[in-house]
């Protein structure tokens, strides 16, 4: 076993034979910190149950507007939140997120035909959602152990699309104005059980409060599991890298640095430019194209169903099948799957689609949102943060985040435009090409991270063979 290991390697079972470490624990608090990201879908889903309406009322172009601000909002966020963790603590500004989050739900509640409050309150509610999605991992990755560090990690991404699917479900049910307010009241949710969570213990390590870190890590691995070997590892990790510290420049100038960033971009850059939201977007459209008679409410609940049943799959999976299998086979089913989404729409345009073909866009769809959600939707998120050592984790993490905002931020505000200049066909068919080239990315570049120690990472990214510094960079996965 590893000597420095980091506080996402677990010592399950000593030399000599000591207790397991306590799973429930960290399972519970993974749990309730992803209620983040569960409020997070909310926001994500909002504009699709109340466009049909809100849409006809506000405009198309202040419409586009609004629901473009949410991941405008959540880009500006990511890197000043790096910074807050770092000062205040994973816990507290987290707990910190919750009243502006409430806030931002009230405004878009009460806008009524007010266009500057429902951007302001979805450019609040896409900081608070984007603020999420750099911390929550954090916590996360900070507390798990190895063996369990996918599952837990993906649980984030399983949590956003059980709030998409909660929105889309609630929406059809009631008005924007009460739906609005109930997921004002999801971040209120979350601050009442979050605050009985602990703190990182990494966190009271970097503040220098050792009985504090040693009672969080004992939380976490359970009152009968002797911690004191983790504790000295997660210290000496620290102390390394406070003796090695670098200016960013120089952190970022080691081939191992270099390597993952690109991954890290490529692999945010292929999941924004996968097509997902446009398959999304176009679902209702499919499915009367295929002619189904299915209210476009229900067959957006159905695809949301299917997204929330396959990333489900994919936290089981992540850590017995690794991820480069899950990416490659994502990618280039995706990859086919858009192909044949614009084989349908050029017959659809030349009135050759005809009844029996109906089957082609459905399927296409249903399995282009399971490989989807079984790889490229939580894998990225995931991988980012076991590429990185910790003296560049946080910085490096929050550009991950920027770039990934910011592509939503295209694609949610410029698809349309993309659609209506090339049609519908071509559109489909720019995301078959970008998934191939995906596909090729991941074979070519992305290693595969399961099991392995950030040690080995590092050493397999092309650091050098002995880097102490950057052995425990699990400690801070995102």
């Amino acid at each position: 076993m590893d000597q420095k290991v980091g506080i996402s390697v677990q010592t399950l079972v000593s030399n000599d034979g000591l207790q397991q470490a306590a799973k429930v624990p960290q399972y519970i608090a993974s749990i309730s910190v992803t209620l983040g990201a569960f409020a997070l879908g909310n926001v994500l889903a909002w504009t699709s149950p109340t466009g049909t309406i809100l849409e006809t009322k506000l405009g198309e172009s202040n419409w586009s507007w609004i629901g473009a601000l949410m991941a405008l909002g959540a880009a500006t966020v990511v890197l000043p939140i790096g910074y807050l963790i770092d000062k205040f603590g994973r816990k507290l500004t987290m707990l910190g997120l919750v009243l502006p989050f409430t806030a931002g739900w009230a405004l878009i509640a009460w806008a009524e035909d007010s266009i500057a409050m429902y951007m302001v309150g979805r450019f609040l509610t896409g900081m608070m959602g984007g603020a999420f999605s750099l911390t929550a991992p954090v916590y996360t990755s900070e507390i798990a152990e190895k063996e369990i560090r996918g599952t837990l990690g993906s649980y984030f991404q399983l949590m956003v699309t059980v709030g998409i699917l909660f929105v889309y479900v609630l929406g059809r049910e009631v008005d924007a104005f009460v739906l609005s307010l109930v997921c004002g009241i999801v971040p209120l949710v979350f601050g009442v059980i979050f605050f009985f969570m602990p703190e990182t213990p990494l966190y009271h390590l970097q503040k220098r409060e050792h009985d504090k870190a040693k009672a969080s890590l004992q939380w976490f691995r359970g009152q009968h599991y002797n911690v004191d070997s983790e504790l000295q590892d997660m210290q000496a990790t620290l102390d390394e890298a406070a003796r090695q510290k670098l200016s960013i420049k120089e952190a970022f100038s080691t081939r191992a640095a270099k390597r993952g960033l690109i991954i890290a971009f490529g692999l945010m850059i292929f999941q924004q430019l996968s097509g997902v939201n446009a398959v999304i977007f176009y679902t209702s459209k499919i499915f009367i194209a295929a002619g189904s008679t299915l209210e476009p409410a229900i067959a957006t609940i159905i695809v949301g169903v299917i997204q929330t049943v396959a990333t489900f799959i994919s936290t089981l999976i992540v850590d017995r099948l690794g991820r480069r299998i899950l990416l490659l086979i994502s990618d280039s089913v995706m990859a086919l799957c858009s192909l044949l989404l614009g084989v349908f729409f050029i017959l659809d345009k030349q009135g050759e689609a005809g009844s029996s073909l109906g089957w082609l866009p459905l399927t296409s769809v249903c399995i282009f949102i399971v490989v989807f959600s079984l790889g490229y939707g939580p894998i990225p998120w995931m991988m980012v943060g076991e590429l990185f050592p910790p003296h560049i984790k946080g910085f490096a993490s929050s550009l991950s985040c920027l770039l990934n905002w910011i592509l939503a931020f295209l694609v949610t505000k410029f698809f349309s435009d993309l659609v209506t200049e090339f049609g519908e066909h071509t559109t489909f068919w720019i995301f078959c090409v970008i998934s191939i080239i995906g596909t090729l990315f991941v074979f070519f570049i992305v290693p595969e991270t399961k099991g392995k120690s950030l040690d080995e990472i590092q050493r397999q990214l092309g650091g050098e063979t002995s880097a102490p510094s950057v052995a425990n960079t699990e400690s801070q996965k995102y």
